[in-house]
């Protein structure tokens, strides 16, 4: 494994939300970071919380890998999404780091930005630790294009 196949992988498997293609990226005991406070090991714990983007429609994902070594890389990743269910909206409202946005019952649900930076390291053909940092937002009329023209 390396990072092109790792970021085009996680693509894929956000994409079509499936967890089951998450999962086949990691060793059976690999470590998938999603804050620097959490942490989700082993193929069960990697499914139940990649079973979350399900919950999101229209997803496209971008990506342009930074650095690449023999054992792991980082890449920069560009994530939209539609909101698809009240459930997922009250999750990002109660992240860490985000504000409510003011919504009157009825009113749609909005589409999403993530950005953020992904750090791998690999065990031969799979990655045995993945970390991310991000950052989310509503989008508005001034976020339609990613930060960058990559995507695999």
């Amino acid at each position: 494994m390396d990072i092109n196949r790792f970021m085009q992988g996680y693509k894929t498997a956000w994409e079509q939300r499936d967890e089951a293609k998450f999962c086949a990226l990691f060793a059976p005991d690999g470590e998938y970071h999603n804050t620097p406070f959490a942490v989700q090991r082993g193929h069960a714990q990697l499914a139940e919380y990649w079973r979350r983007v399900k919950l999101q429609q229209d997803v496209q994902v971008a990506y342009e890998v930074l650095a690449s070594t023999a054992r792991g890389g980082f890449a920069h990743w560009h994530v939209t999404y539609q909101v698809a269910s009240e459930e997922l909206f009250e999750i990002w409202a109660k992240s860490t780091g985000t504000n409510l946005v003011a919504r009157r019952p009825g009113d749609p649900l909005p589409r999403m930005v993530l950005d953020g930076v992904l750090q791998a390291e690999f065990d031969g053909a799979h990655c045995s630790c993945c970390r991310i940092w991000w950052h989310s937002m509503p989008m508005d009329g001034e976020h339609h294009n990613t930060p960058f023209t990559v995507s695999r």
